[in-house]
Parts: C-alpha cells; sequence; structure tokens
C-alpha cells in the first residue's frame, strides 16, 4: 500500500485508538519547573498504561504508512501536554550527514505566525498596543488607510505581498537580502498597489508579519529577535529555540527532495512572517506555555481563536496568528502549518481532547500536512465518517 494511500484511508476514517479516552486518563500535575528565570510551567504525567497505548497505535500507524522512508525532521504527538510518540530521522546536513536529533533546531516557517501574534497581543494586553489602531500611528507616513493592527493580525489588511513585488520590481537588487525594515521602505515610498480593500475578505499575505515584528520593535526598542528571547524562548526554557538573523553565519539549512541545499533568496531576510528555528520539544513547551495561561490572558487568548473571516461559511478560518479548523463532531483545531524552501511544518492543538501533533521536517516534503491531519485521529474521529479495517 503506498504512502498516499495509507494517507488517504487514514483521513477517510481510520481511528489509530480505540478506549484511550476514557475518564481514567486524566492529566494528574505532580511538579512545576523552579528554575531560576523559568516561567512555572506546570509538569503534567499520564498514566504509563495510557502512554503506552497511545505511542503503540501511534507507532504502529506510522509504520504502516510507510511516511518515514522519505522523511527527514521530527515528529511529537502529545497527550495533555506530555509526549505519547516521538521520532526523529534524517540529517542536519545531508553532504556531511550530521544526524538530526532532538536538539537539532528547524525553521518552522510560517508556523512562526503565532509567536509574532503573541508578542503583540502582550504589548496590547499591558495597554502598550492598541489592535485597533491604524498602522500610521507607528509608522508614519504609512500609505495604506484603513489598515489596523487586527487587520495584520487577522490576515484582512489587504496590503501586498513583499515576497511577489520585490521579486518583480526591478527597483529591488534581488542578489541582496532585504531585512524588515527595506520590507517597510518599499511601502512608504513604492507605491505599490493594494491587493484588496481592507477587511473586505481574508488575504493570506507575509508583509502583515513582518509589520507586526516591526512594530514590536518599534513599541519597544528592542530588536525583534531578542525581545522573543527573552519574552517567550528563555522564559519558557525553549533552548533550541531562536530567530535567525543576517548576522547568524551559521544555521541549519533546508534541502531538496533529492536531499541538495536549497539556494537562499532575498526573501529569506525578514523574520516575523518566518525565520524563528525550533524543535519538537520546544513546541511542546510552549504548547504548554500558552495552555496553562503564560502567554497572555484569557481575554487575549479567547480572542486569538475567534473566526475573523466569516463572508462564506466553510470549516476554515483564522484568528489572530491561529489557523482554525471546525472538524466533525464539533472538534475545533487551532493550528497552523509552514513552508519555506525545504522547510515543512505542522503545529495543531485539538482543543477537545488535548492533543498536540508537532512535525518539523527539513527535506521538502508536501506529505506532512496530510500526515499530520491523519495524526488527528489519534484522539477521536477527525474525519467524521465510520472507520474502515486496515488493509
Amino acid at each position: 500500500m503506498t504512502l498516499y494511500k495509507c494517507i488517504a484511508a487514514a483521513l477517510l476514517g481510520i481511528t489509530l485508538l480505540t478506549g484511550c479516552n476514557s475518564g481514567n486518563d486524566k492529566v494528574r500535575i505532580t511538579e512545576v519547573d523552579t528554575n531560576s528565570g523559568l516561567a512555572r510551567i506546570p509538569v503534567p504525567v499520564l498514566p504509563e498504561d495510557v502512554k503506552k497505548r497511545y505511542h503503540d497505535a501511534i507507532s504502529h500507524f506510522v509504520q504502516r504508512t510507510g511516511f518515514l522512508r522519505n522523511f527527514s525532521g521530527g515528529i511529537l504527538v502529545a497527550k495533555d501536554g506530555v509526549a505519547v510518540y516521538e521520532h526523529y530521522q534524517g540529517f542536519r546536513d545531508f553532504k556531511t550527514k550530521d544526524s538530526l536529533t532532538a536538539e537539532t533546531p528547524l525553521q518552522i516557517a510560517s508556523t512562526s505566525k503565532p509567536f509574532t501574534a503573541a508578542a503583540v497581543l502582550q504589548l496590547a494586553q499591558e495597554g502598550r498596543i492598541g489592535l485597533e489602531d491604524p498602522v500610521s500611528k507607528y509608522f508614519p507616513g504609512f500609505p495604506y488607510e484603513g489598515v489596523t493592527v487586527k487587520l495584520l493580525l487577522n490576515h484582512r489588511s489587504g496590503l501586498p505581498n513583499y515576497i511577489y513585488y520585490m521579486d518583480t520590481d526591478k527597483r529591488w537588487d534581488r542578489k541582496r537580502m532585504a531585512t524588515n525594515e527595506d520590507v517597510l521602505q518599499t511601502l512608504l515610498s513604492w507605491n505599490v498597489p493594494r491587493a484588496y480593500r481592507p477587511d473586505v475578505h481574508f488575504n493570506y499575505c507575509n508583509t502583515n508579519y513582518v509589520l507586526l515584528a516591526s512594530l514590536v520593535e518599534k513599541v519597544t526598542g528592542i530588536p525583534f529577535p531578542e525581545y522573543m528571547k527573552v519574552t517567550f524562548f528563555d522564559r519558557f526554557g525553549m533552548k533550541n529555540t531562536y530567530i535567525k538573523t543576517l548576522s547568524d553565519p551559521d544555521f541549519n539549512r533546508s534541502f531538496d527532495r533529492s536531499g541538495h541545499p536549497w539556494a537562499l533568496d532575498f526573501s529569506d531576510g525578514p523574520y516575523g512572517d518566518k525565520n524563528i528555528y525550533s524543535t519538537p520539544r520546544d513546541l511542546l513547551r510552549w504548547d504548554l506555555a500558552w495552555s496553562n495561561g503564560l502567554v497572555v490572558n484569557k481575554v487575549m487568548a479567547d480572542s486569538a481563536v475567534m473566526p475573523y473571516s466569516n463572508e462564506r461559511p466553510g470549516t476554515h478560518n483564522y484568528g489572530l496568528g491561529w489557523r482554525l479548523l471546525k472538524a466533525p463532531n464539533n472538534k475545533q483545531v487551532v493550528y497552523h502549518n509552514g513552508h519555506w524552501h525545504g522547510f515543512n511544518s505542522a503545529f495543531a492543538r485539538l482543543t477537545k481532547e488535548r492533543g498536540t501533533v508537532i512535525i518539523l521536517s527539513n527535506k521538502f516534503n508536501p506529505a506532512v500536512y496530510p500526515f499530520a491531519r491523519a495524526l488527528y485521529n489519534a484522539f477521536g474521529n477527525y474525519d467524521g465518517k465510520q472507520p474502515e479495517g486496515e488493509e
């Protein structure tokens, strides 16, 4: 059975676990991190028999699909904040054959956006940013009227995407790495037409999150990578997480299907929309911090997972930095995938069952996304169809 047929079968209703959502599976909190400088993140514990049932069922499914044959990266699945399945394989560098481990940071691409949004929401919570403020309040001369901070967060700004217009405009030397400031200056001086009128409909645009990162710098007076390190990464014990800048000479590259390094281009420079490097274990700590109210308060957290684009009925929507999926059986998924060059990432929080699915890959592999979706079924039927027998 081919990989894609296995994934398709899973998406048609394979339930990985039977009887693993009983009342005996409640999480127990037994200790708290107390290291100096760290937030007090509860350390959850699951009964060993429950962990084993999840692990064995997920492991069997992963092996049966054959997904691992072309995979380089890490997979982590957690229940109630406890990792029940982890797997790491492949190479950090396909030329040197350096092994990829649980401590190898890979770029999480657009899965960076929830972090950028969290920084903005935290500053809004402190009264230092107004979500309804016009962007021009922070960047004088900003020529796009009607664009607010919230419209950047929920991708309803209608702004043009710098990745496309800077790539085709002869005013930009595409051999030179762009910075966040470069993107801002093109918006201020190039008279680039907007893509849509603001707040008309959803339009995913990396420019929004480059501007949000610059906004954090403007309000705090601290470079965005440093601000995120102190505010989130160090505080939550995310030891292998950082934001790549142009001054970083050594970082893990991504690779194409054949294992050749993916060439960098001008758009590799900006951050906010991408360029966070992390590991599945660090992202699980991020998930724990978020679910325990250590990132923002409940009001802000709730606003982040509200659907803001409701012009057309559907199962997908976008909040403030998070993608939203309304799955069958009244199940809710808060997630954000990412794709940049050869990096593919998936991060999902299954709110009803408190499950977490994380996949990071450094060798181009679009099967990451349907495979992550199939893993949701470890926590129940996320496809809304009758389970089928295995072939």
